[in-house]
């Protein structure tokens, strides 16, 4: 089981101004990789409150999933804030998740989402669509549970994972 969490990025929706349509996306998601969400919240884009929140969820959960923050906009501080968490980016999620995105729109070139690892925790950026948290998390979702698995030291043999996957497809 993945203990996940959820931290939706939002100045209209931590005031009640907007229904969070991307952490539903998110949470129906992440049950199909068995996560059990154990902390959800909707803060708004302040960056010294995500790394709080970051921190703060990082203690319980192997999941930190997070939506919005991730485009240009002078609010979007989401990629800061995660990168003064994370101990090692890995730049290959962000990386799938802007190339499944040109797939659908030019615009998944302006995402600056990222990517990374603090302590044992996976900590991925989401854009803040509903339709782009879709496209952006079923990219990466499939190698979810084996990242967490290595980071947490119960995979020590990828080869043998590796077999064992492509024999399941």
């Amino acid at each position: 089981m993945i203990r996940a969490a959820i931290l939706t990025l939002s100045d209209k929706g931590s005031r009640g101004e907007r229904e969070d349509k991307s952490g539903e996306v998110i949470r129906t998601m992440l049950a199909g990789i068995n996560a059990t969400i154990i902390t959800y919240e909707v803060i708004p884009d302040e960056k010294d409150l995500i790394i709080k929140k970051l921190f703060e969820f990082a203690e319980k959960a192997d999941l930190i999933v997070t939506t919005g923050g991730t485009g240009v906009g002078h609010r979007d501080v989401t990629p800061e804030a995660t990168r003064a968490v994370i101990e090692k980016e890995l730049p290959g999620f962000a990386e799938a998740m802007r190339i499944e995105g040109l797939k659908h729109t030019p615009r998944a070139m302006g995402s600056r989402a990222v990517a990374g690892i603090y302590r044992q925790t996976l900590i991925l950026n989401l854009p803040g669509s509903p339709k782009g948290v879709a496209e952006n998390l079923a990219v990466v979702l499939p190698v979810i549970p084996h990242t967490i698995g290595l980071i947490q030291g119960r995979v020590s043999d990828c080869a043998k994972d590796r077999e064992k996957h492509e024999q399941q497809h």
